[in-house]
C-alpha cells in the first residue's frame, strides 16, 4: 500500500512538473515581439500539446505505469526517456517554481516604497447605459466574481530616488491597456477619463494597447479630445495596437485629439520649470530609442513610458529613474496571498502589476483598464494617480 502510494505521489509530481513548465514557457511567448498569428499559433499549440502529451503518454506507457503504481515494478523498469523527461521537469519546476514563490507580492521583493489608498467604482451602476455591447461580454459580466467593471481608483504616493526636489508632489496619472474592442461601451474609457481630469494631473501617461479594432479608431476623439493637462497629454503603442491595418492611424487619431506621441522618442520638458527627458519604449512590437540616442539625454532626470515592463533592465542600463508600463493586465486574475500564475511576461509574474525598485530605476505597473479576455477575479481594473516624492 505504501509502495503504491509513493509511486502515485511520484506520477502526480511529475505531472504538476509537467503543467509548471508549460505555464513558464506560456507566460513568455508573448515577451518575444514575434508576429501576432505566429505568437496566436504557438500558444495554441502549447496548450494543446500540455493536454495531449499526458494522455498520450499514457496509453503508449500503460502496462509499465499500472505496474509501478501497483508496487510489481520499480522506477527503473519504466523506459529511460521516460525517466530523463521526469528528472528534466522536476528541476524546472523546482528552479522556476522557486523564482516564482520568491517574486510574489505579499514579500514584497524589490518592492517600492510606496503608499496606496484605494477606492472601487463599480462602473457598470454609476454610468446609465449598458456597458456589455456582446452576447460574450453580458455572459461575462453575469458572473459573479468577475469584476472587469469594477475600477480601482489608486492613489498612489511614489517615492522615487533620484528626483529632483522640485518635482516632490508632481501628480502623475498612469493610463494602460485600454483595449478598445467594441465589446465594452466607450462610455466605461470616458467614465475612467473623468476620473483623471477631475485628479487634475500635472501630466498624463497613457503606456499602449489602445484601440483593437478599426471600427473603434473614431471613438478616440470624443473619449481622449476633451483630456488636458498643464505638462501635456503623452502615449506610446502597444502590442494590441497592431490589429488595427495600420497602427499609425491609431497614433494620428491620439495626435489629432491632442495628445502627443512619446514612441521611440527622447524629448527635453520643462516640468515645473526642471529639465526633464521624456521617453518612449514600445519595444519589442514597434521600436525604442538607441543607445546612442539615450546617451545624448540632457537632462538629469529620465521618466520613460513602456506598453512592457520587460524593458525593465534596458530602463537601468540607461538611468532612468522612473518607468510606467502596463501590458500584463495584473495576470488577469490572481489567487489569494500567491498573486497571479499568468502573465505575458519574459519574467513570468514577476513584474505583474505594483511598484518595484532595482537601482537606479522605479517601476510603476498597472493592471490596466480592459482585455480582449473579459474576465478579471481578484484583479480589478487600475487608474493609477501618482504623487512623486523625493523621500
Amino acid at each position: 500500500m505504501a509502495a503504491d502510494l509513493d509511486a502515485s505521489v511520484m506520477l502526480t509530481a511529475v505531472l504538476v512538473a509537467h503543467f509548471g513548465v508549460r505555464l513558464t514557457l506560456y507566460n513568455r511567448l508573448n515577451g518575444w515581439g514575434l508576429e501576432r498569428k505566429l505568437t496566436k499559433l504557438l500558444e495554441k499549440l502549447l496548450v494543446l500539446e500540455t493536454f495531449v502529451t499526458p494522455v498520450v503518454v499514457t496509453v503508449v506507457l500503460w502496462r509499465p505505469l499500472a505496474s509501478f503504481l501497483e508496487g510489481t515494478a520499480p522506477w527503473q523498469s519504466l523506459p529511460f526517456a521516460f525517466r530523463l523527461t521526469s528528472y528534466s521537469l522536476f528541476l524546472g519546476a523546482t528552479v522556476f517554481g522557486l523564482l516564482w514563490l520568491l517574486w510574489r507580492p505579499i514579500l514584497k521583493v524589490q518592492h517600492a516604497r510606496s503608499l496606496r489608498r484605494s477606492q472601487v467604482e463599480n462602473i457598470g451602476q454609476t454610468v446609465n447605459v449598458p456597458l456589455a455591447l456582446t452576447k460574450r461580454c453580458q455572459l461575462l459580466d453575469r458572473i459573479p466574481i468577475n469584476q472587469m467593471f469594477q475600477l480601482s481608483i489608486d492613489q498612489v504616493e511614489l517615492t522615487v530616488p533620484g528626483l529632483p526636489e522640485e518635482l516632490d508632489g508632481y501628480r502623475l496619472a498612469h493610463l494602460s491597456d485600454v483595449h478598445l474592442t467594441g465589446q465594452v461601451a466607450p462610455e466605461f474609457t470616458h467614465r475612467v477619463l473623468d476620473h483623471v481630469t477631475q485628479w487634475q494631473p500635472d501630466l498624463i501617461a497613457l503606456t499602449g494597447d489602445i484601440v483593437d479594432t478599426e471600427r473603434c479608431l473614431d471613438w478616440i476623439p470624443d473619449l481622449f479630445g476633451p483630456v488636458v493637462a498643464p505638462d501635456g497629454c503623452w502615449f506610446i503603442l502597444g502590442n494590441h495596437d497592431v490589429r488595427v491595418r495600420n497602427p499609425d492611424h491609431v497614433r494620428l487619431r491620439m495626435r489629432d485629439s491632442g495628445w502627443r506621441d512619446l514612441g521611440s522618442q527622447v524629448e527635453l520638458e520643462p516640468l515645473r520649470g526642471t529639465p526633464v527627458n521624456l521617453v518612449g519604449n514600445e519595444y519589442p512590437w514597434f521600436g525604442r530609442p538607441t543607445d546612442e540616442h539615450m546617451q545624448r539625454r540632457t537632462a538629469d532626470f529620465c521618466l520613460t513610458l513602456s506598453h512592457s515592463p520587460d524593458q525593465f533592465d534596458w530602463a537601468r542600463k540607461h538611468g532612468v529613474q522612473l518607468m510606467l508600463a502596463g501590458h500584463t493586465h495584473g495576470g488577469q486574475g490572481r489567487l489569494p496571498l500567491a498573486g497571479p500564475l499568468i502573465s505575458p511576461s519574459l519574467h513570468g509574474t514577476r513584474w505583474a502589476s505594483g511598484d518595484f525598485y532595482r537601482p537606479p530605476t522605479t517601476l510603476h505597473v498597472s493592471r490596466g483598464l480592459s482585455s480582449v479576455q473579459l474576465l478579471r477575479i481578484h484583479c480589478r481594473p487600475e487608474l493609477s494617480l501618482l504623487t512623486l516624492r523625493c523621500r
